[in-house]
């Protein structure tokens, strides 16, 4: 389905496919419910199916894509489409969270680590590997978000998960921190991967920052900002 283009004319109940650049600090679903309202109220649409294909975690940005009317009809072919990251690791530190969204809750040296096994270490991820969601994720457990059973300090099972690693490199590495990027299969929490690198070097590693670069063939490079989306719809709006 093609994606929506500044030249064309919105038709939200036919169905958009919006390539949306999701600033750090922002849900998926805070995303989803800004441009729901803002097409409701530019509009005058009382009812219209908007939803996001792909979740990503608040403290992560990048590419996400929205669909709206019936193009809801083929977000699982969106989320189905592999995902590619850049992002950044800090060594000899956990969280709960594995990210910062909490605080440091242990810390281990760094002396022994060197690139050779920081790389040799990322290499063991590569390909099908089991993987457990963080607690503090938006897994549904019993009808409840992971995170509110962490975040009240209650003790939830995760379910681990099959997924894929087809590529997982080191772009920088000065220690405590290495650049990295990741391409992968739906479905992987790359906060997970992440921790898990630092288990594989008996040390600790959580993530510092996220940005999701690609999902498929479609590109961040493509995707507006929530202040263009927004201009967009409200100037095609009064044109119209």
């Amino acid at each position: 389905m093609e994606v929506f283009h500044p030249e064309s004319k919105f038709d939200f109940i036919k169905g958009e496919v919006l390539l949306i650049h999701k600033p750090c600090s922002w849900t998926s679903f805070d995303v989803v419910n800004k441009i729901r309202r803002l097409i409701r109220r530019t509009h005058d649409i009382r009812k219209i199916k908007v939803g996001h294909a792909g979740t990503l975690d608040p403290m992560a940005s990048g590419l996400l894509i929205i669909c709206t009317g019936k193009a809801t009809k083929t977000i699982d072919r969106f989320s189905d489409m592999d995902k590619e990251y850049t992002g950044t690791m800090v060594l000899g530190a956990v969280t709960p969270s594995y990210d910062t969204e909490t605080q440091v809750s242990q810390r281990f040296g760094t002396k022994t680590l060197t690139a050779r096994r920081i790389h040799d270490a990322m290499q063991t991820f590569r390909g099908e590997i089991i993987q457990y969601p963080p607690v503090f994720s938006a897994v549904k457990i019993k009808g409840r978000r992971a995170y509110k059973f962490a975040r009240t300090d209650e003790e939830v099972t995760l379910s681990p998960r099959l997924v894929s690693i087809h590529e997982f490199t080191a772009d920088r590495i000065e220690l405590p921190e290495v650049d990295f990027s990741v391409r992968c299969t739906k479905g992987t929490y790359i906060r997970s991967l992440v921790d898990d690198v630092g288990k594989a070097l008996q040390n600790g590693a959580y993530l510092k920052s996220l940005v999701r670069i690609k999902i498929g063939d479609y590109s961040l490079s493509e995707a507006y900002s929530m202040e263009q989306i927004e201009n967009i719809i409200i100037s095609k709006q009064q044109k119209s």
